[in-house]
């Protein structure tokens, strides 16, 4: 069974805070019924798999994945990206000005990124030779 747009509205409404009664006043349930509709959608089956995906779309919001991070890495060795940073120049008479330049990353930063990019794909693994000894 299909869920409706109140039901709906209900399992958004409980991600805020995992509180059943109040997200079920805030989807628009009585006040009257909110704690037993708010147990009976927990309890719901269709419900839960609904919950689920609005976790995990959620969680892939939030948690950055792996190709975002090898993609990010890869852009910083190449010296692709831009960061932001504050200057501060002296502009005569004992007074200062503050701007803001985008900088390239260092070789350093790139550099550290090519390690990090080396790890993930076994670079700098060292070749061990194993004897076994049996008695």
């Amino acid at each position: 069974m299909a869920l409706n747009h109140k039901q709906k509205q209900f399992y958004k409404e409980w991600l805020i805070d995992a509180n059943a009664t109040q997200a079920a006043i805030r989807a628009g349930y009585s006040k009257k019924t909110a704690y037993s509709q708010g147990q009976r959608l927990l309890k719901n089956v269709e419900g839960q798999k609904y919950l689920a995906e609005l976790m995990a779309e959620k969680e892939s919001e939030l948690i950055a994945s792996q190709d975002e991070v090898l993609k990010y890495l890869t852009s910083v060795m190449r010296g692709k990206s831009k960061s932001t940073e504050i200057v501060v120049e002296g502009i005569g008479d004992g007074c200062s000005e503050a701007r803001i330049v985008l900088k390239e990353p260092s070789e350093k930063e790139r550099l550290k990124a090519a390690e990090l990019l080396g790890k993930r794909y076994g670079l700098y693994t060292d070749k061990i030779e194993l004897m076994l000894i049996w008695n």
